[in-house]
């Protein structure tokens, strides 16, 4: 049996292959009860998932959003739940992060030319729809042309942070990240940790951020084994942070692919992560059944 809470999904408005309704419809489907919409930089999608969720009457729609920092030699992905989207200075500052996201594409795309892969904008582009562009979209063109045989590929040989084909973009650093998500009333979650780990730097990194406001991180994540699951929630433990988790769908297939609610999280701590945004006043952000 799946888990009854998703607090990882995406979009066609950043990376993902469904639009926001029929993410929430497969979602309930799959017997979520509780999902967070968390496009990468991007809150445009919120709308439409939230006049989806009005078709169930016992379904919980939680705002959310994923942004990318950077660490030496690594990346943080945030997670924020229960956020004020319609803020303007937030707004502002998205949109700034999502002229620099278009910008880091093109440049991919010409380092693949130059790279003897060719692909063309126009079909990057038409990927992403009328969403934020992101290397998900570029490896489906790379699909497309023939020149790798899966979207797994395309980031294992080209397009992961140490791929030839890679380019930065601005970002934030993760504590400022934290800030800007405490400032619009979110709570923040610390993404998919494993690499984290592997680098060596998580547990030093758990105590800035913990100190910075991070309330959650990643526990039940789509692949993590049960002895990777056993070890982040003993490092959320000592942290005191929430253990929560997601799917992390994207709709891109794959062996790691989970859909909506494919996961072992249990209710009780997506329990103690509303109570804590009852606490904070940030639960009326969310599109919470009658029946609660």
């Amino acid at each position: 049996m799946g888990s009854l809470a998703d607090l990882h999904c995406h979009s066609t408005f950043s990376d993902g292959r469904l639009t926001p309704a029929e993410l929430v419809d497969l979602a309930y489907r799959n017997g979520v009860r509780i999902l967070s919409l968390t496009d990468h930089d991007i809150v445009d999608g919120l709308p439409e998932a939230f006049s989806a969720a009005e078709r169930y009457a016992d379904f919980t729609l939680i705002p959310g959003i994923e942004m990318s920092t950077d660490v030496p030699g690594n990346e943080v992905h945030i997670l924020g739940h229960f956020i004020d989207w319609h803020n303007p200075t937030f707004l502002a500052r998205l949109r700034r992060l999502q002229e620099s996201r278009l910008n880091r594409a093109r440049r991919m795309v010409e380092r693949l030319v130059q790279l003897g892969k060719p692909i063309s904008w126009e079909r990057v582009q038409f990927f992403a729809g009328e969403g934020a562009v992101g290397r998900p979209h570029i490896a489906l063109a790379l699909v497309e042309a023939g020149h790798v045989t899966s979207v797994n590929e395309a980031f294992s040989l080209y397009l992961s942070r140490n791929g030839p084909a890679y380019v930065t973009r601005d970002r934030l650093g993760p504590e400022e990240v934290i800030a800007v998500l405490l400032e619009v009333g979110g709570l923040a979650t610390l993404a998919h940790p494993r690499e984290l780990l592997a680098a060596g730097n998580l547990e030093s990194l758990l105590a800035v951020l913990k100190a910075a406001g991070l309330t959650g991180m990643e526990v039940y994540y789509k692949d993590y084994l049960p002895e990777e699951i056993d070890t982040f929630r003993d490092l959320a433990s000592r942290h005191e942070l929430i253990p929560l988790g997601g799917s992390d769908y994207h709709g891109l297939g794959g062996p790691q692919q989970k859909e909506p609610g494919d996961i072992p999280l249990p209710i009780e701590p997506v329990h103690k992560l509303l109570a804590l945004a009852r606490e904070r006043g940030a639960l009326e952000r969310a599109r919470i059944a009658h029946a609660r």
